[in-house]
């Protein structure tokens, strides 16, 4: 039994919930008031946790500046105990990147005060990344706190235990196996507390393994508790044998660490049989989690490697304005908010700051393309295209860009005067005054006209290359195209693309057949719509249990198929009937519209087929999937996760007893992915994604031979109870969210590749676009002329066998080295000889920290499913 009862001070704090940001503030200047005076005027009041975020600082001091110092006392006196993160990040649907940088700039941001809790604090994250073990160590952080997701079934009943992650990384974990508010306030009185803790005690005695068990004293936003000692006075009437103390976590891992026997479990954390971590919440407004999708990629594998190219040629890297941007979308990481288990005036809040962020982003992109390209000499011509690759290796691909100019007709020339053949897709007129005001101002009213062209090369790893943009007399004028299916406004049969990849027909109903030459298999119905009921909330999909479904497999399509010199476009258009709502649905009754609109693309170059779905959704509370058959059965599904891979079983073997054993929600094999999923058999199609994040594997003709991607689905309430696969109270609070139905218009960035031994590598092509920059001799926003020069063509650094997957390139915080971070899943290690140019070299390993760990040459070895960050110097 245990004797010591750590009592720990804390508030649990979401920012915004189904309440905003604004007036959550508002309590925290009160609870911060309250908590300092306690800590300053009680010397038997020793600690008080900040919930593990530094978030919560920056929002106080933004009306509360003056009390900066008397914060950095308390921290330096290690009674107010803040970090280790920026917010309590969700491990399931943000990136790898975003949860590094969260402890990256959470224990930057504590370093201004004092020291951080170096504790992998996530008392409510809905289930547990495997990768967050190695995540943490990267930091030297070897302890870690949670309550969801983890149960016998995972090889221990205990609440302390090693974690480790599937092939590097080890925590030990202190569970919070009732949760982080089994002390909220605590009652005075004799029977209402004794009730309390006949409740609580006996688990925390069952699942300790030392003569300790850890009560947090806390809740959401829960003020301090001021009569805590009376309240301890009370527990040792009512237990007289055991000693109750402020204490903090660090002192309940002292204590654990000295233990020599602890279980050890391994992997990703997502059962719910004690305390839901909600599997379906992936696709919750699924337009809020493709913007973070898309702005996530967007940093990583644009705007950082372009800020380091332009740095290692001379232009400053703006660390600030970077940070800033990480920061303002981290905010949108929190459990609550990125599960967007909120109410409609927090997800417009959220929206507002993902349109932030990608604003900053994009004009940061445009800042340095246009920094980098000025630096080009314009000895030969001042009008240019550059075309950026941010790649580790040389990419043979299709640009597609636009050029805007006066002139009517143009060639693209290299500075060797070589001529680049290029394919002219469209044109139009585009106002003087919207390139630079000054022009009309001056009476020039001439048009330009923005030409938007394909071009088939080879660009530089991890570099750009400029065309010269030199006049000509004529014309230039699009030429015919290829065209099927337009002449007619029926529904044509069948039509037809045939390349070097991919033998395609686009069917009656708008499904393609899809003939992988490569490996000689054919695969039907693929992009099959399917819409069914979904009786849940904001935190789970729930059908009914007598569900309607409705399929596109009836459908008359309009498909249009259009072939230029480098790509072919497919477009098909539909109309879907299903039920309105669902009344309708438990009818049968088929009385509402869905369009949608698929755009395809097939670059002759790539095996990877492009696509953008949008939907006009008129129908409430329902999911929408699309299909991927590929007619090869598989009992595992593989997909991404944060710095590598993860294989899941396409049937959680828990289904067979959830119900019998009580767990809190049925644990549907419905998982995230972050750029890929596919079947575990090296065959077949996979899908990649660069917006929605949620699939499941299910049986369509053979047995679980499906991947199925949630596109969206339509709620009206926050929290509701009595789900079918959730039975019992609601999650949350029961809140309309009509907002959450997402009706009108949802687009979905997808694509379709063969899944093969390098699929890491084609997803993240496919999230890697190729950025193009075109100077002319105006703009509306002056700049002087940089003080560096660039060359017409450049590469910072090349892998030549492509053996490695880049997270990222940045600088290194605070210093002047390049930061290279990677990742490979082929096989147990892979080694590459790492070409650097530019008068740089690599010289150490770092930690995710960005600490060196040892010294390093260019040689680099990264084993299979484990993230390695490497310093880049320029040569002395």
């Amino acid at each position: 039994m245990a004797k010591n009862v750590h009592i720990v001070p804390h508030m649990h704090w979401d920012r915004e919930w189904y309440f905003t940001t604004e007036e959550s503030r508002i309590l925290l200047v009160n609870n911060m008031n309250e908590i300092m005076d306690m800590l300053e005027n009680n010397p038997n009041y020793p600690y008080y946790v900040l919930d593990g975020q530094t978030a919560i600082l920056e929002d106080y001091f933004d009306v509360k500046p003056e009390n900066r110092e008397r914060v950095k006392k308390l921290v330096q006196e290690g009674k107010l105990i803040i970090g280790p993160w920026y917010t309590q990040t969700d491990e399931m649907v943000v990136g790898a990147e975003s949860i590094t940088r969260n402890l990256l700039y959470g224990i930057k941001d504590c370093k201004e005060f004092g020291e951080p809790m170096m504790i992998g604090y996530l008392p409510d994250s809905f289930g547990q990344s495997e990768k967050l073990p190695e995540i943490l160590n990267g930091f030297d952080i070897t302890r870690c706190m949670f309550w969801r997701g983890s149960s016998e079934r995972h090889g221990t009943n205990k609440q302390n235990f090693k974690w480790c992650g599937e092939t590097s990384g080890e925590v030990i974990v202190q569970l919070l196996p009732m949760g982080y508010a089994i002390g909220k306030y605590l009652p005075v009185e004799f029977e209402a507390l004794k009730k309390r803790l006949d409740k609580f005690f006996p688990v925390l005695e069952r699942g300790t393994i030392t003569d300790d068990i850890l009560f947090p004293n806390g809740h959401d936003q829960m003020p301090i508790q001021k009569n805590i000692f009376e309240v301890m006075d009370q527990m040792k009437n009512i237990y007289p044998d055991k000693n109750y103390f402020l204490s903090k976590y660090e002192n309940v891992f002292e204590v654990l660490e000295k233990v020599e026997n602890v279980d050890t479990i391994k992997g990703e954390l997502l059962d719910g049989k004690y305390m839901r971590v909600h599997r379906s919440i992936f696709s919750t407004r699924a337009d809020i989690k493709s913007a973070n999708t898309r702005i996530e990629n967007k940093i990583t594998n644009v705007l950082e490697p372009l800020a380091s190219i332009a740095y290692s040629l001379g232009a400053s890297y703006e660390e600030g304005l970077i940070e800033a941007i990480w920061k303002e979308i981290m905010k949108n990481h929190a459990h609550d908010s990125i599960g967007c288990c909120c109410s409609d005036k927090v997800h417009q809040a959220i929206v507002n700051r993902f349109f932030t962020a990608e604003d900053k982003t994009d004009e940061l992109i445009r800042y340095y393309k246009r920094k980098i390209v000025d630096a080009i000499p314009c000895d030969i011509t001042l009008d240019k295209l550059t075309a950026f690759n941010f790649l580790p290796y040389e990419r043979n691909t299709m640009v597609e860009a636009e050029i805007i100019t006066k002139m009517k007709n143009f060639k693209l020339v290299d500075e060797n005067n070589i001529e680049y053949d290029f394919d002219l897709v469209s044109k139009e007129i585009v106002d003087a005054g919207l390139i630079d005001r000054q022009i009309v101002h001056y009476g020039d009213y001439d048009p330009f006209v923005k030409y938007t062209i394909t071009i088939a090369d080879t660009l530089p790893s991890m570099g750009y290359k400029t065309y010269l943009i030199k006049e000509m007399e004529g014309t230039l004028e699009i030429p015919d195209t290829y065209v099927q299916g337009e002449q007619s406004n029926e529904a044509t049969s069948v039509i037809s693309y045939n390349g070097k990849f991919y033998k395609i027909n686009v069917t009656q109903n708008g499904t393609l057949e899809i003939y992988d030459k490569e490996n000689d298999i054919t695969y039907k119905d693929v992009l099959l719509i399917e819409d069914g009921s979904d009786d849940g909330d904001e935190y789970d999909f729930s059908s009914l249990e007598d569900d309607f479904i409705v399929t596109s497999k009836d459908v008359n399509a309009k498909k249009i198929v259009k072939t230029f010199k480098h790509h072919t476009d497919i477009t098909v258009n539909f109309e879907m009937t299903v039920p309105k709502d669902l009344d309708s649905r438990k009818n049968k009754k088929c009385d509402a519209t869905l369009k949608f609109n698929m755009s395809i693309k097939l670059r002759e170059d790539c095996p990877i087929i492009r696509l953008n779905i949008d939907i006009d959704n008129t129908a409430c509370d329902h999911r929408v999937r699309v299909l991927v058959p590929n007619g090869l059965s598989s009992k595992f599904s593989i997909s991404d996760n944060q710095f590598g891979n993860i294989k899941r079983p396409v049937y959680d073997a828990a289904m067979d007893v959830w119900e019998k054993e009580g767990w809190d929600e049925r644990p549907d094999s419905i998982y995230p992915m972050l750029s890929y999923v596919a079947l575990d058999n090296e065959k077949g199609m996979a899908v990649l994604t660069n917006s929605v994040r949620e699939f499941e594997v299910i049986s369509y003709k053979e047995k679980y031979d499906t991947i199925a991607i949630t596109l969206f689905r339509s709620v009206g309430f926050l929290g509701k109870e009595e789900l079918y696969r959730r039975p019992g109270r609601p999650s949350g609070i029961k809140l309309p969210t009509p907002n959450s139905q997402l009706l009108g218009r949802q687009s979905f960035e997808l694509a379709l590749a063969p899944n093969c031994s390098r699929l890491e590598m084609l997803a993240k092509a496919y999230v890697t676009p190729v950025e193009t920059y075109n100077k002319m001799p105006y703009n509306a926003m002056k700049l002087n002329p940089p003080n560096f020069i660039s060359p017409y063509s450049y590469s910072l650094l090349n892998d030549p066998n492509k053996s490695f997957v880049l997270s990222t390139l940045k600088k290194q915080e605070g210093k002047d080295g390049l930061v290279l971070r990677a990742y490979q899943t082929r096989q147990p290690q892979q080694e590459t000889t790492l070409e650097i140019n530019h008068n740089r070299k690599v010289v150490a390993e770092l930690n995710l920290a960005e600490n060196v760990i040892k010294e390093q040459g260019n040689d680099l070895l990264i084993p299979s499913n484990v993230v390695k960050s490497f310093l880049i110097i320029e040569k002395l």
